[in-house]
């Protein structure tokens, strides 16, 4: 394992990407997306994930020239799209758009379509959090869990996060996917030669299965039974009804090189305290709140943990496999 410090990790992710294709803005913000999740130790969602998105933006499944832009907007509603490039541009100028519209109405909707994977649902909505704004964050993705009482793989996992800030202190962040347990589990599992516990997948059938590779062939099943197969639906729905992106069914995996332009969809909600209660009723029952969990000696409050770690990374930096560095700086250096 090697160790960088995190503004050497983003300028060797940002030099990756670029050699890959993406334009400087696209690699910029992706590669600030991507660090964030290293440095919040979440590293499935981090610079491990631009070797996939080199390649995808080398055989066209991403477009690297892409640049976003607002397609319709009225009062506090936006649709941003992200022209089948990297998502992670175009949910920035959604997010902007959002911020600046919620303070505006009290409240705004910013839709993203034609876009790809972004990555750490919650990274999103730090800049809505610093403002004071209360936000929400939802997005689709290649399907991988069925319709409840299904067989086939139909909603994604379909991210949510939701982030509220406080009067000091960080914000509670609130950061989780719909399925019973992440993709990478059964990975793992199958990887190991394990079994994995009834309730987890499905095979390709539509029969429970404690076989990994029988589940990656099959589907996820979604965290509590029929209400998270709901949940899955309300985000398809959010993201991509309302946007007019492809739904889960549509768009074809992200742990391949090959396949169609997902074209998928994000949504991101923003609303300012102060056009309802108050931003000093909101922070004083916020504060009510936290002091009412913390009672419990056993609670630890979300998102605390992973900004923990992100302050220590920006002190000490974050290490990286030394397979993927010899790969990122391959894919810097063919630039």
């Amino acid at each position: 394992m090697a160790t960088l410090d995190l503004k050497s990790l983003h300028e060797l992710a940002c030099a990756a990407l670029r050699g890959a294709g993406a334009n400087p803005d696209m690699a910029d913000s992706a590669a600030r997306a991507l660090v964030y999740a290293d440095a919040q130790g979440l590293a499935s969602h981090g610079v491990s994930r631009i070797p996939s998105y080199a390649a995808q933006v080398r055989n066209g499944r991403v477009a690297g020239a892409a640049v976003p832009r607002i397609a319709q907007q009225r009062g506090g509603a936006v649709l941003v799209d992200a022209g089948a490039g990297l998502a992670f541009p175009a949910c920035a100028l959604a997010v902007q758009e959002a911020g600046a519209r919620a303070r505006a109405h009290g409240v705004a909707f910013a839709g993203v379509t034609n876009s790809h994977h972004f990555g750490v649902a919650a990274y999103h909505l730090d800049a809505l959090a610093r403002q004071g704004l209360v936000g929400l964050a939802l997005g689709n993705s290649p399907a991988a869990m069925p319709a409840w009482g299904g067989k086939r793989a139909l909603f994604g996992t379909n991210p949510i996060a939701a982030a509220f800030p406080r009067r000091d202190g960080d914000a509670l962040v609130i950061d989780l996917s719909l399925s019973e347990v992440a993709r990478g589990k059964l990975m793992v599992a199958a990887r190991e030669g394990r079994e994995i516990p009834l309730g987890w997948a499905l095979d390709a059938d539509g029969n429970p299965t404690t076989d990994p590779k029988a589940g990656l062939a099959g589907s996820m099943l979604p965290m509590g039974g029929a209400k998270g197969a709901m949940l899955a639906l309300i985000v398809e729905l959010l993201a991509c009804a309302l946007t007019g992106a492809h739904f889960g069914f549509e768009a074809d995996s992200f742990f391949t090189d090959e396949g169609n332009q997902a074209r998928i969809g994000q949504a991101f909600l923003a609303i300012d305290p102060g056009a309802l209660a108050g931003r000093e009723v909101y922070l004083e029952r916020v504060e009510t709140l936290v002091a009412a969990m913390l009672a419990d000696s056993g609670v630890r409050l979300p998102g605390g943990r992973r900004a923990a770690l992100q302050r220590q990374a920006e002190e000490r930096g974050v290490e990286i496999p030394d397979a993927l560095l010899a790969q990122l700086r391959e894919l810097a250096g063919a630039g």
